[in-house]
């Protein structure tokens, strides 16, 4: 809230300083006259989206020649704040880039459906569910977001394990990070939690080996028991993984973007729960990692009965503001952000899993090679059904059962409270 009131006053200038108003005039389908787009997001501004942006922006230049598109790229950490205070003030820029799950379904009233507008993508493009709310579109994906447990195949071949055969059960995983430990000194994960998104990571990663398949079902489709004993297990074992050592030291202090992606790759831990988009994943493990030591495992089974499966959902995809003067070419805007060639380029520089289910990535290595594999059969992730307030919550809840300062039981009352109320 403090955030919120600090940046209510910056925006309103900046909507008028920094080029954030929408298009200025009424588009027409054959885009004639000159008309100037605003999009913000926070990836235009890094130097592996640069390819991607200028692909996405000669694309659409090609349909629509007088239309001038600017690109405001925003801090992340500010991003959905300064985004509230547009949504507020009911204008600001035309297209706007979201994650899935949450943040945009929380928002959705303050974006145009873009259905009838992508529905040639539908079939090329996948993620869509993430950017869905009540039956209806409201972004197209651009990445898919997943969460795969990679783990480092040198250390298991320093402790004696097979690297070609992770562990298959959660029993079995705790074995052999003893191993690990006795034999490297490495911790059995690399947590980052000062943010708590650590939990979110946990849930997601863990998710699949502990719920049955109804249950995981269930939870997706908003039918919620905090009080079941898979639910109740999660949260046992992320506080017993803290209680046990099995993290990282200072996983509380340790930031998930991007300290705790250092602690895996620099050998200091056995695995980490990723990401497969464009930061956290592979393509940043190869820098200290050669590809053939990065592994990719499905989580261990917990209890009987459940099937373990790639958690993911669309990753960031951008929309379209209902307030925009322009709505046919803003969206056309996020059909070129989408495009085979921009999402090609944005994978080929940033190595981000896109989703464009046409790219081939079969000469990314043997990570990617598994990461794709299991796509088809994957499941969304467990912590993105849940709304921005309540991962809000998670997050510091995560923080104090790690500490010791609230017990299991406690944590998830609140967090039935606040799944509620939505």
């Amino acid at each position: 809230m403090k955030q919120r009131a600090l940046w209510s006053a910056l925006v309103v200038a900046a909507l008028a300083v920094a080029g954030c108003g929408s298009a200025t005039r009424t588009e027409s389908p054959s885009g004639g006259a000159q008309q100037k787009l605003v999009v913000w997001d926070w990836k235009s501004g890094e130097p592996v989206a640069a390819a991607y942006i200028e692909q996405a922006k000669a694309d659409f230049a090609k349909r629509h020649p007088g239309v001038t598109v600017e690109f405001v790229a925003q801090p992340f950490d500010q991003y959905y704040t300064l985004l509230g205070t547009a949504i507020q003030a009911g204008k600001g820029p035309d297209v706007m880039l979201f994650n899935g799950g949450g943040q945009i379904r929380d928002r959705a009233d303050a974006l145009l459906p873009l259905d009838q507008y992508v529905a040639e993508d539908r079939s090329r493009l996948a993620g869509w569910d993430a950017f869905s709310k009540d039956g209806k579109v409201y972004a197209a994906p651009v990445t898919l977001q997943g969460h795969p447990i990679y783990y480092n195949k040198a250390l298991y071949e320093q402790a004696g394990l097979d690297p070609a055969a992770p562990p298959k059960t959660w029993s079995e995983f705790v074995s052999g990070c003893a191993a690990i430990k006795k034999a490297t000194g490495a911790t059995c994960f690399a947590l980052g939690n000062k943010e708590g998104f650590g939990i979110q990571f946990f849930l997601s990663g863990l998710g699949s080996g502990v719920l049955t398949p109804q249950e995981y079902d269930d939870w997706i489709a908003g039918k919620r028991d905090w009080t079941s004993p898979g639910v109740k297990r999660i949260f046992e074992l992320w506080k017993d993984a803290g209680d046990k050592g099995l993290n990282n030291d200072g996983a509380n202090s340790t930031a998930m973007f991007s300290d705790v992606f250092r602690v895996f790759q620099t050998g200091k831990a056995a695995h980490i729960i990723g990401l497969m988009s464009d930061i956290g994943h592979w393509n940043d493990f190869k820098e200290f990692l050669p590809p053939d030591k990065i592994g990719v495992m499905q989580a261990p089974v917990v209890t009987d009965g459940a099937a373990p499966s790639l958690p993911y959902d669309g990753g960031i995809g951008y929309a379209v503001a209902k307030w925009t003067k322009a709505p046919y070419l803003a969206a056309d805007l996020v059909r070129s952000l989408t495009s085979t060639d921009a999402l090609t380029a944005f994978y080929g520089k940033a190595g981000a899993i896109a989703s464009d289910t046409t790219i081939d990535v079969s000469q990314a290595g043997p990570a990617v090679a598994t990461i794709a594999s299991e796509i088809k059969t994957g499941k969304p992730a467990l912590h993105v059904a849940l709304s921005s307030k309540t991962l809000d919550v998670m997050g510091r809840l995560s923080q104090q059962l790690l500490s010791g300062s609230t017990t299991v039981d406690k944590a998830l009352e609140q967090l039935a409270a606040s799944d509620r109320k939505g």
